[in-house]
């Protein structure tokens, strides 16, 4: 959905489809899985479409008038004027009963509003709106029609334009207060920390200049908020609509949040949190700035047992009736954390994972994870695309990324899965699913391993390249499975549907096939092969995600050598390397070794008692807080008991299996008082490299 453009006459412009889209969906929330047609099938059938109509069809009819204000632009498919009959044509899969309410309601809308348009333009008194449904696999034409008066079509083009209107300028009212807020933000500390100024003004410089960083710097400076400060500050000077802060894990949303906090609480001096600007907690000092944090969706849903649907989740049902008073109410908050976002889906009885998706659109900096801007489906590069944001990145733990993008562009087989589905398939699939298995066989006998492998012990190969005829089986595969569920909606399994998304993430991946990837089998014994396609260098499809942003910074403690990251990253060659000078002295350091421990899992029981023996001494030496670390749970516990039993004056704090996010924020009581403390941590947590705890001086 675009967002409300400005010319410079100050005239709302708006496109008919996105107008609809924001006004004109309603009922509930429907995820259950519809088979669509591709962009392709889609450009194939409103052309077939054409085709079948008579010499004097007119195609793709150019439409434009000023309603309310707003300058309504957009391309009807398709008019016959003998008839007086104007077409909204949809492609679709399977049966057209399954097709959800809300996108039936969006359809009539948007054939409404050009219908409208039409009749001001050609001066007709009324017409004939039809919505023409084809189904792609079939060919079969599906034809909705009714007659309106030109009056009836005006009206509702003009509610819908007076609603977009309220919205559209309230969304510029707020744009203008959050640019004026942020000229004038100051830095929440007296000072930069040493190296953070550094860091903050390369920053700046590559948001000044649209290109990206990557930098370099040491823990403990304040990368967080030395990047986040400038990027806003380049916002109002540089235009930029959106700030995106990107991370690996949770924590470091959590950190990102809490810059921000402090950004926020530093405001320019009189700003107050008008409706649609400002954040939930109003005072004098608060920016207008929309803070969102994107979560995932198992961990947003509130009935995690339950279908996404009206049928089966209370909040699916009505989700569109409910959605402008919900988001309304959100940006009216401004802050919208993970705990306030729920707290608004609560008290507007929506989804909160969806309300999510949709403020997302609206809100002036997100914080989530990498694969919101990196991902083959990632929602904030679309979002971004679609409405020519011009965007500042942020990617913290940049060091990780390169992992992270190779597990999103690879994808993998399981000839297992395959065998279990066709035990239980419908007939109907019996053939597509016979022949997949045969390539199967055939890919593993081709690779010589027949009689390979064993469980625990597998026979491993690369492949020279994709096995064409196993892709063009699963490509067949995918078509019937697809067929079937258009057909069959409630007659897919679970299983069926998992094999249809690993079909097609595997084809996709095989076309875009080359040296960047190579193509593994694995057998595991018989009829327990896996078949890989493993990224490993993912700058080819990282790329143009990089291209799409106006700037980016990728910052982290270990970037070099900078050209490794430049090149597996995709980042183009103007990419400015910056290495913040570490403000630690070696003097700060002690190393001290106990190599007569020995910690490995046949010697942990004996090595408890000097491990405390060590924790304690340090402690008695020099008071403090201390971190200790272990390789696993179990090895903290036994230590934690050993501990607490020898010495139950020295109080600790120690982490607990489970410990998700919010409680995965790296702070401990420990690390916050002035008393003497110690405490303990272990490495298998969802704690991020180098979490920094606050002291106390």
């Amino acid at each position: 959905m675009s967002g409300p453009c400005i010319s410079e006459a100050r005239r709302l412009r708006v496109a008919v489809r996105t107008l609809c889209d924001f006004t004109a969906r309603e009922g509930d929330l429907d995820h259950r899985f519809t088979p669509a047609p591709s962009a392709e099938e889609g450009i194939a059938g409103h052309a077939e479409i054409a085709r079948r109509r008579g010499e004097g069809y007119q195609r793709e009819v150019a439409l434009a008038g000023v309603v309310e204000g707003l300058e309504v632009r957009g391309r009807a498919d398709g008019y016959d004027p003998a008839a007086r009959c104007l077409e909204e044509v949809k492609t679709h899969r399977g049966d057209l009963s399954r097709m959800a309410a809300n996108q039936r309601a969006l359809h009539w809308a948007q054939a409404k509003a050009y219908g409208a348009l039409l009749c001001v333009e050609r001066g007709l008194a009324e017409i004939t709106l039809a919505l023409v449904y084809l189904e792609v696999g079939s060919g079969r034409e599906t034809r909705l029609e009714q007659r309106f008066e030109a009056a009836e079509l005006t009206a509702f083009l003009a509610a819908l334009c007076r609603r977009y209107r309220v919205w559209a300028e309230q969304e510029a009212a707020h744009r203008a207060r959050r640019d004026a807020a942020l000229q004038g933000l100051a830095f929440p500390h007296a000072d930069f920390r040493p190296g953070q100024r550094a860091l903050a003004e390369g920053a700046y410089k590559a948001a000044a200049t649209g290109r990206c960083l990557l930098a370099q710097a040491p823990t403990g400076i304040g990368k967080t908020l030395g990047t986040l400060f400038p990027l806003l500050k380049a916002m109002p000077r540089h235009d930029l609509d959106r700030v995106l802060f990107l991370t690996m894990k949770t924590p470091g949303r959590a950190l990102a949040l809490s810059a921000l906090r402090q950004l926020e609480a530093k405001g320019e001096a009189g700003t107050t949190a008008e409706p649609g600007g400002g954040p939930s907690e109003a005072g004098p000092e608060r920016l207008p700035l929309r803070v969102l944090e994107l979560t995932a969706r198992e961990k947003a849903c509130e009935y995690p047992g339950r279908a996404c649907h009206g049928e089966a989740c209370p909040l699916a049902a009505g989700f569109y009736d409910r959605l402008p008073a919900a988001r309304q109410a959100a940006v009216e908050r401004g802050w919208l954390d993970r705990e306030a976002l729920r707290e608004v889906a609560r008290e507007q009885g929506v989804c909160p994972y969806y309300l999510g998706q949709e403020l997302a659109r609206w809100c002036d900096v997100v914080v989530g994870d990498v694969n919101h801007w990196f991902d083959a489906n990632a929602l904030l590069h679309g979002l971004a695309t679609a409405n020519r944001w011009r965007v500042g990145l942020l990617v913290d733990e940049a060091h990780n990324l390169v992992e992270r993008a190779r597990g999103m562009y690879s994808a993998e087989l399981d000839q297992r899965r395959l065998a279990r589905l066709r035990r239980s398939a419908p007939p109907a699939l019996s053939r597509p699913l016979a022949h997949l298995a045969r390539q199967w066989q055939g890919v593993v006998k081709e690779a010589g391993l027949a009689e390979a492998g064993e469980p625990g012990r597998p026979a491993y190969r690369v492949l020279e390249g994709v096995p064409e005829a196993m892709v063009g089986a699963l490509q067949g595969a995918a078509s019937a499975i697809t067929d079937y569920l258009g057909e069959h909606p409630e007659g897919g399994s679970v299983e069926l549907q998992e094999l249809l998304f690993e079909a097609l993430a595997f084809t996709r991946l095989a076309e875009a096939f080359g040296d960047h990837s190579l193509c593994d089998l694995a057998r595991h014994g018989r009829g327990r092969a896996l078949l890989g396609l493993r990224n490993l260098v993912p700058a080819d499809f990282l790329a143009p995600r990089f291209a799409a942003a106006h700037a980016a910074v990728l910052f982290s403690a270990t970037l070099a050598p900078p050209g490794y990251h430049r090149d597996l990253l995709g980042l183009p060659a103007q990419t400015v390397w910056q290495s913040v000078a570490s403000p630690f002295a070696a003097g700060q350091l002690e190393v001290r070794i106990r190599a007569d421990i020995s910690t490995r899992l046949r010697d942990r029981e004996a090595s408890l008692s000097p491990i405390v023996a060590e924790l304690a001494g340090q402690y008695h030496r020099r008071p403090g807080n201390y971190l200790a670390f272990f390789s696993s749970f179990a090895y903290l516990e036994q230590a934690r008991v050993a501990f607490a039993e020898a010495h139950p004056t020295i109080p600790i704090w120690t982490q607990v299996r489970g410990m998700g996010s919010p409680s995965a924020t790296p702070s401990w009581p420990a690390s916050r008082r002035r008393g003497r403390a110690s405490a303990s941590r272990c490495w298998a947590a969802p704690f991020p490299r180098g979490s920094i705890c606050r002291g106390n001086g």
